[in-house]
């Protein structure tokens, strides 16, 4: 019950805060529940988020981590996001849900130090994988879980991410498709870290975005 009611705080804070900044096309409740809190939460099935360190890698309104925060109290969260306004919003949420568990960064994720590996790393709707691999991989523990949440081209990227997964010792574990509203594709994509990265990954931003590995 405390989970729905946070939940639902969190969208009325979310669709209360959109009229100021833009943080979500969808300004319907019920369809946000369907569109964003279904699908960040539609990991579960696949994945369990308990007693992990997680890193939301581009948060932007607080998706998938705050839904995730919520469901995994006993969970530590780190929520990355480089536009500061957004991360006024996700301090408000924190803050009014009393998210002990959250924390926020206003950086990008390759300015984090390298020095601190997350068990899990989650991302959605943020790059082509091939540049989330190089973003991600290098925050992973070895054994650590990057979670994709991509649309119906995710399986496409994955063949166009191969040399970036070998690169960077990593690899696929499983894809999880579903269907949101019937008709939109979801596939979540498990990658795992099985090796130690090269210290020069990730490189900035303007030479992954320029060569993608």
């Amino acid at each position: 019950m405390e989970k729905e009611f946070l939940i639902n705080k969190y969208i009325e804070l979310v669709l209360s805060e959109n009229e100021k900044i833009n943080l979500t096309t969808v300004v319907d409740v019920n369809e946000f529940k369907k569109r964003h809190i279904e699908d960040s939460l539609s990991t579960l099935k696949e994945f369990d988020f308990s007693n992990k360190t997680i890193l939301d890698l581009g948060s932007g309104a607080g998706l998938p981590g705050i839904p995730l925060a919520i469901y995994f109290p006993n969970s530590s969260f780190v929520l990355v996001e480089p536009i500061e306004k957004r991360v006024k919003f996700l301090t408000k949420v924190k803050n009014e849900l009393s998210l002990n568990n959250v924390e926020i960064i206003n950086k990008r994720i390759e300015e984090l130090s390298k020095n601190i590996k997350y068990d899990v790393i989650v991302s959605r709707a943020v790059s082509e994988l091939s540049i989330l691999l190089e973003l991600s991989i290098p925050y992973l523990k070895i054994g650590g879980i990057l979670i994709a949440y991509k649309g119906k081209k995710g399986k496409e990227e994955i063949k166009k991410a191969n040399n970036a997964l070998k690169t960077l010792n990593s690899k696929v574990l499983k894809i999880q498709t579903e269907r949101i509203n019937n008709n939109d594709e979801r596939n979540n994509i498990f990658i795992v870290k099985e090796k130690d990265t090269d210290s020069k990954y990730p490189r900035i931003y303007s030479q992954i975005k320029k060569k993608p590995l």
